[in-house]
């Protein structure tokens, strides 16, 4: 497998993975007892650091794909 092929599967990998955890995430905290204004920083804190982080990722991988 060369590194392109690598690069794009390890991406959309991260990408289900990051989606399947931020669902379970959101479905977690609109169990919560709390009304939604209390509920709100929460889901808005978790969806940046998730998607954040899968951003960062993505782009250290792009960095490294295109590298020699």
């Amino acid at each position: 497998m060369n590194k392109e092929k690598l690069v794009l599967w390890t991406k959309r990998l991260l990408g289900f993975l990051a989606i399947g955890f931020w669902l379970s995430i959101i479905y977690d905290i609109s169990k919560m007892s709390a009304p939604f204004m209390e509920q709100a920083p929460y889901c808005m804190g978790t969806t940046m650091l998730i998607f954040g982080l899968l951003t960062a990722t993505h782009k250290g991988l792009d960095y490294w794909g295109k590298s020699k």
